[in-house]
């Protein structure tokens, strides 16, 4: 037997070890960070590490790296590439002046690199959490991907400053939403706009009535995509597709109107279950193999109506846009029928959050009382919630939507403590979640308005805010909107509010005393009041305790019966069993594993040089 065999059994044995540690880790997930293609990544994960492979039209250095909100400063950063042959990765940090600096604790492992005469390509691994404060943890919430690139490898000085070659995008990282792939030759269907002449103003909502396709027998839709023009990624905000009455006058089909607008058609009006929701960042979702939306049955979608929300802050004139949606549907049957709910804060300016506030929290319900009649009545054995959409606008930081049962708190449907105003998409669900009959849901959102000097308010605006989670769920009931609302007088009471003007003939109704009001609107006196951090706090806290104003609406405009009835919130208990938490080791005893790990992977080497040379 050669000397060397030996040596080659354990190369053949190691091989087949770390075969079994990394089959967690193949690369399932992958995505394009620039418009261009030019910076591709690939990544697997499991319960404590993730990998990447990072694949660059360069053939110079490769920078990588995770960032608190999408720019260079405080970020996590990691840098390499291949040189004479040989690939090399460095981890650094980024201090709060975006300083770059070598990371004492080196928390990332190169697997391999290589490069051809146009693109370099490495791959690499790290632990979820690092134990390194220099490190970002990477969790489920989204995650600001920053990346660069240079012509040039790392010098003795360091790495060359990147110029344009660089850019951000935000992905879940732990949870990267549904696959794109359906069966090659799906059928499919368009509702665009037909170059919509968007008005030079804030904030625009314009909808447009389609009608389905009429099949002859039932089909289900397994696929539904945006179609954004290109360059307006930034202008349409986000699209909802609502169900229309069935019996909506023809001549409506195709006409476009400004949402929400005293002259809009009445029959617009009655386009109010909600089908489907994309919001700004989103890519398209792909229902389960198990469930589709139903369309061609006599109880299914005939007329939609598309709204399409544009926000255009710089006040840009000339914008002609026909973005809209692309839906897939099959007449291979799915077994169960897809539904949407629409939980949160309902819509309104009795919503509201005083200025100046670091992190101000509002509370949807989703009451048990509108969860007990309506799945009593349709589902007792309750729906299958697959997937969620968390929606906010520009001061929102944070969103869970929250499951209770019987007053327990059981863990969260979904969960984003980085949320991006700039990317919001379904989620799906690892596991499906079962809501019964008098369970209850609190979406939760946490704001940021400390640079703003007025309140801000529930509205239709970026500027202004929502709350909302979108619940797809199996099989269809007849519940459409399930959520609530603070009444108005303990929160205008808590700014010394006495009275307000009767009968009520304007909106926002108007203040009669106490005289330092007198005559303004309720809004008014709500941005004249002086509002401090500390008075903000106990607002907040009065609010979360209010009575609310329940909404618990049917398909179509009906409604169920505990809709507009008073409540209080209720008393829960907490969660009682907490999340498995990471603890964080000696420093020291991390850096030994590290270099032990690195000496593994030197003496490997020289094992595989040794046989190669057979």
């Amino acid at each position: 037997m050669s000397e060397n065999q030996p040596l080659c059994a354990l190369v053949f044995l190691t091989s087949l070890f770390c075969s079994t540690c990394s089959q967690g880790t193949r690369f399932v997930h992958s995505a394009a960070l620039d418009a261009d293609g030019r910076y591709n990544i690939k990544w697997g994960f499991d319960e404590s590490t993730i990998t990447f492979e990072v694949e660059v039209e360069t053939r110079g250095y490769i920078g990588f790296g995770l960032s608190p909100t999408g720019a260079m400063s405080s970020s996590d950063i990691v840098i390499g590439g291949v040189l004479n042959g040989s690939a090399y990765l460095m981890d650094y940090f980024t201090d709060s002046n975006r300083k770059v600096h070598k990371d004492p604790l080196q928390s990332y492992q190169l697997l391999y690199g290589r490069e051809n005469g146009t693109h370099t390509v490495l791959a690499f691994s790290r632990n979820l959490q690092t134990c390194d404060d220099n490190d970002k943890v990477i969790t489920g919430s989204t995650v600001r991907v920053i990346w660069a690139f240079h012509e040039e490898d790392v010098g003795v000085s360091g790495p060359v400053y990147h110029g344009m070659n660089r850019g951000r995008k935000s992905l879940r990282l732990l949870n990267p939403g549904s696959s794109s792939s359906i069966p090659a030759g799906t059928a499919f269907f368009d509702l665009q706009n037909e170059e919509v002449h968007v008005p030079h103003k804030d904030t625009t909502y314009w909808c447009q009535i389609f009608k389905f396709p009429e099949p002859k027998k039932k089909h289900h839709v397994i696929r539904i995509e945006p179609l954004i023009q290109k360059g307006h990624e930034n202008l349409v905000h986000h699209i909802l597709l609502y169900q229309c009455d069935s019996n909506l006058n023809k001549s409506e089909i195709n006409r476009g109107h400004e949402c929400y607008h005293p002259n809009m058609p009445d029959s617009f009006f009655t386009c109010e279950t909600v089908l489907f929701a994309w919001a700004i960042g989103g890519e398209g979702f792909t229902y389960p193999p198990h469930v589709g939306m139903s369309i061609g049955t006599s109880i299914d979608p005939v007329y939609v109506q598309m709204e399409i929300h544009f926000d255009n802050p710089s006040l840009q004139r000339g914008i002609v846009d026909s973005s809209g949606l692309r839906l897939y549907y099959s007449p291979s049957l799915r077994r169960y029928d897809a539904g949407v709910i629409e939980t949160g804060v309902w819509v309104s300016l009795y919503h509201m959050l005083p200025p100046g506030m670091q992190d101000y929290i509002t509370e949807g319900h989703c009451t048990q009382e509108c969860l007990q009649e309506s799945l009593d009545s349709e589902m007792p054995d309750g729906v299958h919630v697959f997937a969620v959409l968390l929606h906010a606008h520009l001061a929102g930081r944070a969103i869970r939507t929250r499951h209770f049962r019987q007053q327990v708190e059981l863990q969260p449907l979904a969960s984003d403590d980085q949320f991006d105003f700039n990317f919001q998409e379904f989620q799906p669900l690892r596991q499906e979640r079962i809501i019964l009959p008098g369970d209850s849901l609190i979406t939760e959102c946490k704001y940021n308005t400390k640079g703003r000097m007025n309140m801000t308010w529930g509205g239709l605006s970026t500027r202004d805010e929502m709350c909302l989670s979108y619940l797809l769920y199996y099989p269809r009931v007849n519940l459409a909107r399930c959520e609530s609302l603070p009444e108005i007088t303990g929160q205008l009471k808590f700014i010394g509010v006495k009275e307000i003007q009767e009968p009520v003939t304007t909106w926002p109704f108007v203040i009669k005393s106490p005289k330092k009001y007198s005559n303004l609107s309720f809004t008014e006196a709500m941005d004249k009041y002086k509002w401090t951090r500390k008075r903000g706090k106990a607002f907040n806290n009065i609010v979360r305790k209010l009575p609310m104003n329940v909404r618990c609406s049917k398909i179509g405009l009906d409604e169920w019966s505990i809709q507009g009835m008073i409540v209080s919130p209720p008393e829960l208990k907490l969660e009682q069993t907490s999340a498995a938490v990471v603890t964080c080791r000696n420093v020291s005893e991390i850096h030994c594993e590290s270099s032990l790990a690195l000496l593994f992977t030197a003496c490997l080497l020289l094992i595989l040089q040794t046989c190669f040379h057979l």
